[in-house]
């Protein structure tokens, strides 16, 4: 590792040490605030050895500190502080070649994989908690509403027309899937039946109005349709990317799952539209 490549560490450790010290002072929670402090402190440490390797001081990168911190508080502590490691990770690999003939540098890569560790099992988000309840709202939104609107839009080939159908269909199904959720967990005596419907009618709603915006927006409905299902895709990388981070699991995998079943079950009902339209003689 040369001179350079240390001097970029060494400024990603202090950035890292007052990132997690900004966090730290902002969480309510006492415990999760103490293991925050002890990584900001460990992070300043590693600063510290590469200081004495370089022989200059750094300052921090204070976009990445707003950027990190702001994306924290908007998203969940989890999130942001798995992103922040898995940002890390170049450092990691570079402590890794010097760990074999270097003792320091080996404990810096014990600290960094501590770290990891601790912030898995440390942090405990409602968002996290309820993450069920908005996978099944999502889910359901995507599959159920891409469908309908491919299928409305061959059939009636009003923008107008579809995006109120459109409307009416996904209000009454996120009325009726928060219902379905909230007697779900009420019975199984899980979490708050309350909180779990109300997160699953969020995720809904949410995708309703994602999908269905286009409609209003355009008056070719099939320029609609394709930008509904460039929406539904931009979802689903959105939520899988969250989920990937937030919880550790592949992306690839869950993203292009979720992307077939939408996709898959939009083409048949576009299908189902055209045949309708042309066995029935339906015109609207």
């Amino acid at each position: 590792m040369d001179l350079k490549e240390l001097l970029r560490e060494q400024r990603d450790e202090i950035t890292a040490h007052v990132i997690y010290q900004n966090l730290a002072g902002s969480i309510s929670d006492k415990k999760n605030a103490k293991v925050l402090e002890r990584i900001s402190r460990d992070e300043l440490r590693h600063y510290q050895l590469l200081q004495k390797r370089t022989g200059v001081e750094v300052k921090p990168d204070r976009f990445r500190i707003i950027l990190f911190t702001l994306i924290s508080r908007l998203l969940g502590l989890t999130f942001g502080v798995k992103l922040l490691e898995r940002d890390e990770e170049g450092a990691q690999k570079g402590y890794l070649l010097q760990s074999e003939q270097d003792k320091v540098f080996k404990k810096v890569l014990e600290d960094e994989e501590r770290h990891e560790n601790e912030l898995i099992a440390m942090i405990d988000e409602e968002r996290l908690r309820y993450m069920g309840s908005v996978v099944l709202g999502l889910n359901d939104a995507l599959v159920e509403l891409t469908g309908a609107l491919a299928g409305y839009t061959f059939a009636f080939q009003n923008t107008r027309l579809i995006a109120l159908t459109g409307l009416i269909t996904g209000i009454s199904a996120t009325l009726s899937m928060a219902a379905s959720e909230y007697l779900s967990t009420q019975q199984d005596e899980g979490e708050d039946a309350g909180k779990s419907a109300l997160y699953t009618g969020i995720a809904y709603v949410f995708t309703v109005c994602a999908l269905v915006a286009p409609y209003f927006l355009l008056s070719n409905p099939f320029a609609a349709l394709a930008c509904t299902l460039l929406a539904a895709l931009l979802i689903i990388f959105v939520f899988n990317f969250y989920i990937s981070v937030a919880k550790g699991t592949e992306f690839k995998k869950r993203f292009f799952g979720m992307a077939a079943i939408s996709m898959g079950v939009a083409a048949i009902s576009f299908g189902i539209g055209v045949l309708v339209k042309l066995v029935l003689g339906v015109d609207v």
